[in-house]
């Protein structure tokens, strides 16, 4: 803890976010724990930076080009001095009190190194509780109460010292399933993700926009990264070869109104991406095989398909 009895470091991670950051800002203002707030401005051009001025209480970190939410993370990780750090969407406004929740969960759980919230609609409706492990390998939006797997990346808390040494963010995932991928290796590394009962409101895709061709790119290379750094290897080989094997038979099928994810351009760019990045995937592999303590099957056993 700090001297000024600061234990977590919220980082905000923003692009474009001027229509919706106020909203964020004036939710962390509101807290009933002290915190620092350091928000990433992902080189916005839309007067976010001028914006932020108007909030003298928070760090600002602006970055020479967007790097994405993963990248971000990454960035700002090093100027962490808390045991705690936050990740939150710059389109999530947490409670009153949902820092002293996920702070006290965290604490009272020594295996404990993550602690999810539950993110809710602006309607009431709950979003997701946590991230559940698909029997195909997703990590899909929890929404009910319970044991999850991993903790949504859009409000969060992990402990500091474990981030690091389970390998910090996969800055070069951009978006999406980096907080899948850091539960993964959490999980390996013999560490717990407990849910909570903080919330936020959260607006969803107001930065990207989900379903579009860009998500789906973002979304399925980064299932098959995960995948391959993280889960059995037969489980990544097989996820990888029915990717490659649903994209050469799709010109040959007839799909009336394809979505993105299923038109064989966009899922060649993925495998043309994974492909290239698969000498450094494997090294990444290996590397978290050696800090493990659980295996790699015993996760998958564990979580697959809950």
């Amino acid at each position: 803890m700090t001297s000024d009895g600061v234990r977590t470091t919220v980082i905000v991670i923003t692009w474009r976010g001027r229509a919706h950051i106020d909203a964020c800002l004036e939710a962390l203002a509101a807290q009933s724990r002290p915190h620092r707030t350091l928000v990433v401005d992902n080189a916005s051009d839309d007067g976010t930076a001028e914006l932020l001025t108007a909030h003298p209480e928070i760090e600002v970190l602006r970055l020479p080009r967007n790097v994405g939410y993963a990248g971000g993370l990454a960035a700002a990780l090093p100027e962490v001095d808390t045991p705690f750090v936050a990740w939150l969407n710059d389109d999530a406004a947490p409670s009153a009190d949902w820092l002293e929740v996920v702070e006290g969960n965290l604490s009272a759980t020594a295996t404990a190194a993550a602690a999810t919230s539950v993110l809710l609609a602006p309607d009431g409706g709950v979003q997701s509780t946590g991230v559940r492990l698909t029997a195909d390998g997703h990590g899909a939006d929890a929404t009910a109460t319970g044991a999850v797997f991993g903790f949504c990346g859009g409000a969060a808390l992990l402990r500091t010292d474990v981030l690091r040494e389970v390998g910090g963010v996969p800055a070069h995932f951009f978006c999406y399933y980096e907080d899948t991928d850091t539960a993964w290796r959490l999980r390996l590394a013999g560490f717990d993700v407990v849910g909570t009962e903080a919330t936020a409101t959260h607006l969803h895709g107001a930065s990207t926009r989900p379903g579009s061709a860009l998500f789906h790119r973002w979304n399925e290379g980064n299932r098959l990264l995960t995948l391959l750094r993280c889960a059995p290897a037969g489980v990544a080989v097989r996820e990888l070869a029915r990717f490659a094997a649903i994209t050469l038979l799709l010109p040959w099928r007839d799909v009336p109104h394809r979505p993105p994810n299923l038109r064989a351009g966009l899922r060649l760019r993925v495998l043309v991406k994974v492909s290239s990045l698969l000498p450094a995937t494997l090294r990444a592999r290996r590397r978290i095989g050696r800090m493990a303590r659980v295996s790699r099957r015993e996760v998958w056993e564990t979580w697959a398909g809950r």
